[in-house]
């Protein structure tokens, strides 16, 4: 083997389909072998250190969401009476609106919703505390209409259960599968399908109307800062502002 051996195999990959971080993955996995390799005699010990895979800068990509407009095309398609048409719009609505993880959509019990006081209680799947949101009417009103008409009698006291017998809790697989579905039969084109998709979505609409990156990460229950900084580069307005500022005597 020799390095032009791998330089084309580590092309071919990027030209099937690879992402960059996916070539740097493999080009660091051919270097551990290839050391195992040199040891044992089957290559020169200087083929692995040669390997160079593509530079990865850190937050380089950007959220992988569907636009708003699609998003709402998609909540407008179940506004029906159609008992999975409702179950699905009231979670699709909690992933679009307060940018919720499948995991958390799945743990919401019927405690969870103070309709005295208009509050819905997440408790984060990252640092496990419990966070109160506003429970906006939109996402109040998919909720009533789905405990009212949809939501078999059950003991659970989680909010979402099957709606076929025996009544369980929904698995959180469902939700990537339901958000997938639910999206490609419109077809919306986005990178990613899954319920993480919608929550990018709402962050970018968060940027759009002016919230700042705390207030985002806060709403999106990000323990960093870190996390909610890739959004910043959806905002073109803003960036389009910094693009053409003045800069007097240093320009």
């Amino acid at each position: 083997m020799r390095l032009v051996d791998v330089d084309a195999f580590l092309v071919h990959g990027a030209t099937a389909g690879w992402s960059r971080v996916s070539v740097n993955n493999v080009a660091s996995a051919l270097r551990v072998f290839l050391r195992y390799a040199a040891m044992q005699g089957w290559c020169a010990a200087t083929l692995a250190d040669a390997i160079r895979g593509p530079c990865i800068f850190a937050e380089e990509a950007l959220p992988a969401g569907p636009d708003w407009a699609d998003v709402q095309r998609v909540l407008a398609s179940m506004h029906t009476d159609q008992p999975a048409d409702i179950r699905d719009r009231a979670r699709l609505l909690l992933f679009a609106l307060y940018g919720l993880r499948r995991s958390e959509v799945a743990a919401l019990t019927l405690d969870d919703l103070d309709w005295e006081n208009d509050r819905l209680q997440v408790t984060r799947a990252k640092g496990g505390q419990p966070r109160a949101y506003p429970l906006v009417p939109p996402v109040g009103n998919a909720l009533v209409q789905y405990l009212q008409t949809v939501r078999p009698r059950s003991s659970s006291r989680e909010i979402f259960l099957t709606l076929r017998p025996p009544y369980r809790p929904i698995a959180r697989g469902t939700l990537y599968s339901l958000t997938r579905q639910r999206l490609m039969a419109l077809g919306v084109r986005t990178k990613h399908y899954g319920p993480h998709a919608l929550r990018h979505a709402c962050a970018a609409r968060l940027v759009s109307e002016g919230l700042s990156l705390k207030e985002i990460g806060d709403h999106l229950g990000h323990r960093s800062s870190k996390a909610t900084r890739i959004y910043a580069k959806v905002d073109l307005p803003a960036l389009r502002e910094v693009a053409t500022f003045d800069l007097g005597e240093l320009s």
